[in-house]
Parts: C-alpha cells; structure tokens; sequence
C-alpha cells in the first residue's frame, strides 16, 4: 500500500514518521523548504514512546506527483484544507482513499466535493505533539489514538488493509462508531475551545471565577445538545470524561485555539464554533454561549487582518 502523508509537521510527521520506522511504503507531500530540511537532518521523532531519527524520508512536492497513491494520509489545520486539497489532488485515482484526521465535520464536505464521497473515510487522532525551534517532531505525553472508519459504519476490504498497515502504530484502530467518535471529540474540543478562547484563561482559573462551573458546564451542554439533534448524541462515558476535565480544579488545561490567540496565530473560527452554531440554528437548539465565544473568535480574526 502506497500513503502519501500530507505535511511533516508535527501530527503528521509524528504518524508519518512512525509507519515509515515500521517499513511501510510512506511519502511525505511538503514544500521545498520542508524537504531541504528531511533531507539534511531527518525526521527527528523525541517521544515517551522512543526517539527515532529517519535519514532521509521519501519526500514529495505537489507539482512532482505523477501517480495516485493508495491512501492519503490528511491532518492539517482547517484554514489551510483547500490549498492541502490543490496539493495532494494529483495524488487522488479512482481507487485511493482519503483518511482527514481534521476537527469538526466541515472538511467532509469539501472533500467530498471535490473528491466523491465514496473515497472520504471518517477519522480522528489524539496526541500531544508539537514541532520544536529545531524542527524536530516532540511528542509531549505518551498517549496517543488514531481512530478511522467507513462512515457508515460498515467493515470493508480497504479498511481491513488500512487496519492492517496501521497495526504497528500505537493506539491506531479502525471503529464501526467513527462518526460519533469524530463528534464526541467536537464536543469537548468546542467546549474546551470556546471557554477557554473566550475567557483567555485554563479551566482551573475560570472554575476559580465566579460561575466559571456554570459556565463551562452550560458550553458544554449546549455542545451536547447540537451533537444530540444531529443524529450523534455523545455516550454517557465520553460525557464523563469531558465532564471531568471541565471540572478538575487548579487544571492548567487550555485549547489549542487559546494558545493560537496568545502566539497571534489563525484559528479554527468556523470549522469548530461557527459549524456548530449554524446546525444549532437549522435544529432550533439554542446555543447563546457559543454565540458570544463564536463573536470574539471572529473579533480576533478581524483584529489579526
């Protein structure tokens, strides 16, 4: 199986880098300045679950792909979906499958669009991760997931062979519920995201605050309450969990749209918030705090340029 790996940044790197330690057939789609990189210091992987450094990585720049792969590999930022789109597009056939690891659902219908749906698969990762100053791919805690699936919920050929050649990555699985796996993640991200973004503080300091609990239980559940008239209302465990997280005093814990706004970075505005307010508003579920977290994330924007 052929995978093109869309960026060597930090998730993609890291997934990337790992199923290319293993010996599979890898490529990664990246810009020139990126490939001087790979192939002058490696793909640096500093992780709790062991370092590595791969010389030279098979790389690959958008106007160099003459064939289609068998799977391609997509988890960038969804701000930058439709340049990734025009970049791996080439790479596409009428037999290639497509696993997006973006948040949200937004990024399903532009791949769709543009692609058929029928090479869409559903997916999902957790892992903490980032790209140091020396551009080394540092995982931060050793727990990592990366969960795919037929959206409809079906096993399949392909997904029994992508299940296969992601078996020696750790955490990876494919999933008969990915769809409400995607959506129960969008719950405690938006959650998470809108609170901490619009308060610009970490959980702890907001629960601190005079009806901070109140507050991020309401975001919550009005999170809860979109997923629920979508058709995908989150599992009693997985409420527990982000319930537990929203609620851990003294917690240090931020969204990583929150730290985007301290380092003036772009955020996912509309792919995290905005979405859910309009499906919100097509099921007539009221969701007034998320409005208010939606109108200063579009603030911040605007401010930015």
């Amino acid at each position: 199986m052929r995978i093109l790996v869309v960026g060597a940044g930090a998730i993609d790197g890291y997934f990337g880098g790992r199923m290319l330690q293993a010996g599979k057939d890898i490529t990664f789609l990246v810009r020139p300045r990126r490939a001087q990189e790979l192939a002058s210091a490696g793909l640096v992987i500093k992780s709790p679950n062991g370092d590595v450094t791969l010389t030279n990585p098979p790389t690959v720049q958008a106007n160099a792909i003459r064939d289609p792969f068998d799977l391609v590999l997509l988890s960038c930022k969804a701000y930058d979906l439709d340049d990734a789109i025009k970049s791996f597009a080439p790479a596409v056939g009428p037999a290639t499958s497509i696993i997006p690891l973006l948040n949200g659902m937004l990024h399903l219908d532009a791949l769709d669009k543009r692609f058929g749906r029928e090479r869409v698969l559903s997916g999902l990762c957790a892992i903490a991760v980032t790209l140091n100053a020396s551009r080394e791919v540092v995982q931060l805690a050793p727990m990592q997931s990366l969960t795919f699936g037929e959206r409809d919920g079906t096993s399949s050929d392909r997904i029994r062979a992508i299940s296969e050649m992601l078996q020696s990555v750790s955490g990876a699985r494919a999933s008969d519920y990915v769809m409400l796996d995607m959506w129960e993640k969008w719950v405690f991200l938006a959650s998470i995201a809108a609170s901490t973004c619009l308060m610009r503080a970490p959980v702890g300091m907001i629960l601190a605050s005079p009806g901070g609990k109140d507050f991020l239980l309401g975001i919550l559940d009005e999170c809860r309450a979109v997923a629920t008239a979508e058709g995908f209302p989150p599992r009693p465990e997985a409420m527990q969990r982000t319930t537990a997280m929203l609620t851990a005093e003294g917690s240090p814990m931020t969204a990583s749209m929150f730290r985007d706004i301290q380092a003036g970075m772009p955020v996912e505005a509309d792919h995290v918030v905005g979405d859910l307010i309009a499906r919100g508003n097509a099921a007539k579920v009221p969701v007034p705090r998320l409005r208010t977290a939606y109108t200063h994330l579009k603030a911040y924007e605007k401010q930015r340029g």
